[in-house]
């Protein structure tokens, strides 16, 4: 369907993303930090990017600052938080609030990339 890129420091979260994704017919890529999210983003060709906040080194926001600056600056970012009360949404088109159900993940990729959602549907 879909070419996602998932940044997170946490690696059970990241290969449940991956999974769960997967499952729906995504091709996802995943990077364990900021750097090599952006590193991974320069060199592929994604749909929609779903990043972490807090992390070492370059953070969620760096991540969507890059993404903005960028020539796929319209390409859709999803933000997870723990803290989603401390971020100032700039450029994301999402934050979910961790944590947060797999559902609500896959309704808002669907809605980003304007594909009908399975669990809206009753699939």
């Amino acid at each position: 369907m879909c070419s996602i890129l998932v940044i997170d420091d946490e690696k059970k979260l990241l290969s449940i993303i991956q999974e769960v994704l997967s499952q729906f017919g995504h091709r996802v890529e995943i990077a364990e930090d900021g750097y090599k999210g952006i590193q991974k983003f320069e060199d592929g060709s994604f749909d929609i990017v779903i990043t972490d906040m807090r992390m070492p080194g370059i953070d969620g926001e760096g991540v969507v600052k890059h993404i903005r600056n960028s020539q796929h600056k319209s390409i859709p970012v999803i933000g997870i938080s723990g803290t989603p009360w401390l971020l100032q949404n700039d450029g994301f088109d999402v934050i979910l609030p961790k944590p947060f159900p797999l559902e609500d993940l896959i309704d808002s990729v669907s809605r980003l990339i304007k594909i009908p959602s399975k669990t809206a549907t009753g699939a």
